[in-house]
């Protein structure tokens, strides 16, 4: 029989590895900046541009986006061809795929920092950008599937059932979360608001987590890691079981990122029941990766490749069975907004994410370049440093965690609150930040060495850019006819189209179940009377506030716990956030929740607050913001901002953009001159006055009593 000859694309591959490389070593330098920031915050170097709350999600963008997305289609281009015996579909969509990525990324380097954002967290990026991505993942699309078509092998390996997953949940994920009115070029509204909005947030970012930093990896392990090892995959049955089990359970449990908060309790049972499901698939594909190394142990000794991916695996069956604990509600009540969940993210990314990439960088780098590895040694030092980084980034992590929980919620014998003072919490794990960074900085330092390795390994060979190979056309295989192969998986692994569309109505049913009640059901999200929408001057603080990524540092939901509600206030109910988009809940409180904040400071305290924050709070972590005295407050968006708030349902009376500005202009004189009381000179149209008046309205809608609280909240 003719074998057909052809070539393998290896230039692409590279070429998203330098990528990889590159953008992993930007992205952790960021990660790095950003945790030094939490205990000297001057590392900000006195410019808007660098601050906390604008950088922190360039570091999330650049290490998920950038750094694994671009390792992922490394992997993904470099093992589909070989498992299909095809050339990728067409060079010029791979060209494409490849460049458009890297300018997405360049944006979100440009945008973030000048303050472009959504709010969203993963998905800060604003509507032009995100309509690019769009475009290229279905450029990325196209190639996959055209690849897969024009195949040379009759059945789709289990890696590439984890590739198609991967595709079209992200792009259900991306389009689902990125329904936004645009206001101006880089300004958008979510159509969402609320309690809704929040739902699909937590939706998104849980199962960003899960099909983009999980399902692909998951794909390249069962690739990379029996190449490596020289021996199959331990268990097919159980690839099945594991493969078809996780994308159905996994994209149920985004709601128990919400408990305890308005979303509806039921909602947060099924987040929660699915959580506690999802440790069986998850330790299945961890199960049968490190089976897979059954009497290869002696090969890992010596391997520095195999090491990382036994870290890496071990890491991630760690990461997915925290995770379902800290599901649970008796955990979550204390583990939430703390650097326990900080920790948690980080044994994954750090784990799982990175050493699972460089152990296929290793691997796959010399092998296109028909090379050995420049030096085994700095391989070496890397895992071992890298090794050393988690430590001393996790175990600090955990414990600041555990203090954090604990300290909030400690009452005296007298029935009071031990610290009602929030920065004592803050100012205790200080020591915690300070190893975290140097944890930090020892896995990035694996990282520069990993990457003069590699630059030396390349420098050194030629690049077999069109490696060659053959195979027998897939019209002339021969059709097994054992009953195995007529198996239904087997020959469903024979169609790949069906395959597509059974993944996709599998990932759609978790989805729909938890959304459309919460958006077609209305005592899910009852409406107040109290509630107003936000005033011209106070919607242009929200943008404001949103601009300067305060959210990533203060959460705006008080859960119903006897903690909370002594330091905070009443609770938070679900209908006084009908009017958010976005909505502003938080994930995090490395400073205290804010939504109970209105009226309980003056106008000057805010003032003082934002120009030198220490000397309202001693000891304080977070930056100036002095600009804000200096900036004038854009009002020519006013009207436009109105209009589309009214599109979204907002009950602004009709015509009301063509007087917001003057309404602003009088509720900004009132403050300016209640700040002129207290000795304090600003001009009225700064962008100062425009955050105080938002602040000053944050939960003050509602009091608590029964009159204004629905009976069922």
């Amino acid at each position: 029989m003719q074998l057909e000859k052809f070539t393998y694309d290896n230039r692409i591959v590279r070429n998203f590895g330098i990528a990889t490389l590159v953008w992993g070593i930007i992205g952790m330098t960021v990660g790095l900046l950003v945790a030094m920031q939490l205990f000297k915050p001057a590392l900000n170097m006195g410019s808007q541009y660098t601050t906390f709350g604008r950088i922190r999600p360039l570091h999330t963008n650049a290490v998920i986006f950038a750094f694994v997305g671009n390792a992922i289609f490394m992997g993904v281009y470099y093992s589909l061809q070989r498992l299909l015996k095809a050339r990728m579909f067409s060079d010029a969509l791979s060209k494409i795929h490849f460049w458009g990525w890297q300018l997405i990324i360049l944006s979100a380097v440009i945008t973030l920092p000048l303050g472009f954002t959504t709010s969203h967290e993963y998905a800060e990026l604003e509507w032009p950008i995100d309509i690019a991505i769009t475009l290229i993942w279905v450029v990325f699309g196209i190639n996959m599937f055209g690849t897969i078509i024009k195949r040379r092998e009759r059945h789709l390996y289990v890696a590439i059932w984890f590739y198609i997953a991967t595709f079209v949940t992200i792009a259900v994920l991306h389009i689902v979360n990125s329904f936004e009115l645009p206001v101006s070029f880089m300004k958008s509204y979510y159509l969402y608001a609320g309690v809704q909005d929040a739902l699909v947030q937590w939706w998104y970012g849980h199962n960003a987590v899960a099909f983009f930093l999980t399902t692909p990896y998951l794909g390249m392990m069962y690739y990379f890691l029996p190449k490596m090892a020289g021996r199959p995959v331990y268990s097919y049955k159980l690839s099945i079981l594991h493969f078809w089990s996780l994308i159905f359970i996994y994209i149920w449990a985004g709601p128990h990122h919400l408990l305890y908060t308005s979303l509806p309790g039921w909602a947060q049972s099924l987040g929660v029941a699915f959580s506690i499901m999802l440790i069986a698939p998850s330790w299945g594909g961890m199960i049968n990766g490190l089976l897979t190394l059954r009497g290869a142990w002696d090969k890992v000794r010596e391997d520095v490749t195999l090491k990382f991916m036994v870290v890496a695996l071990t890491a991630y069956g760690m990461a997915t069975f925290e995770g379902p604990m800290l599901s649970l509600k008796q955990i979550n009540g204390v583990a939430h907004f703390t650097d326990w969940i900080v920790a948690h993210v980080h044994v994954g990314a750090l784990g799982w994410n990175g050493f699972l990439t460089f152990g296929i960088l290793y691997w796959l780098i010399p092998r296109i370049y028909k090379t050995e590895l420049y030096s085994k040694k700095l391989a070496g030092f890397h895992f071992w440093v890298g090794t050393l980084g988690i430590l001393f980034y996790a175990i600090p992590m955990y414990w600041a965690g555990f203090t954090q929980g604990l300290m909030w919620k400690e009452f005296t014998a007298e029935g009071l609150l031990k610290y009602p003072n929030f920065l004592a919490t803050t100012l205790q794990i200080i020591p915690m930040h300070v190893l975290r960074s140097i944890g930090g900085a020892l896995y990035l330092t694996g990282v520069i060495v990993m990457t003069y390795n590699l630059a030396k390994t390349m420098l050194g060979a030629k690049l077999v850019a069109n490696e060659a190979a053959e195979a027998m056309p897939l019209t002339k295989i021969v059709v097994d006819s054992s009953p195995a192969d007529k198996a239904w998986h087997r020959v469903l692994e024979r169609k790949p189209m069906k395959f597509m569309v059974l993944s996709l109505i599998i990932i759609l049913i978790g989805g729909m179940v938890e959304m459309m009640p919460t958006f077609t059901i209305q005592s899910n999200v009852p409406t107040i009377a109290s509630v107003k929408p936000y005033t011209a001057l106070e919607l242009q603080g929200r943008d404001l506030y949103i601009r300067e990524g305060c959210i990533n540092c203060h959460s705006q939901t008080v859960r119903p716990f006897r903690s909370e509600t002594e330091r905070y206030g009443e609770y938070s109910k679900a209908g006084e956030f009908v009017y958010d988009h976005p909505f502003l809940w938080g994930s995090k409180r490395t400073g205290p929740d804010l939504h109970r904040v209105g009226g309980k400071y003056s106008d000057a305290w805010h003032y003082n607050h934002l120009v030198d924050p220490t000397s309202m709070s001693p000891g304080s972590i977070m930056p100036p913001y002095p600009w804000l005295i200096e900036q004038q407050l854009d009002i020519s968006t006013t009207a436009s901002k109105i209009k589309a708030m009214q599109k979204l349902g907002v009950p602004y009376p009709e015509g009301y953009d063509k007087q917001a500005n003057e309404d602003l202009k009088i509720q900004a004189a009132k403050i300016v001159a209640e700040l002129k009381q207290n000795n304090i000179k600003v001009k009225s149209d700064r962008e100062i006055v425009a955050i105080i008046a938002y602040l000053q309205r944050l939960g003050t809608d509602i009091k608590a009593n029964k009159e204004t609280i629905p009976s069922n909240q």
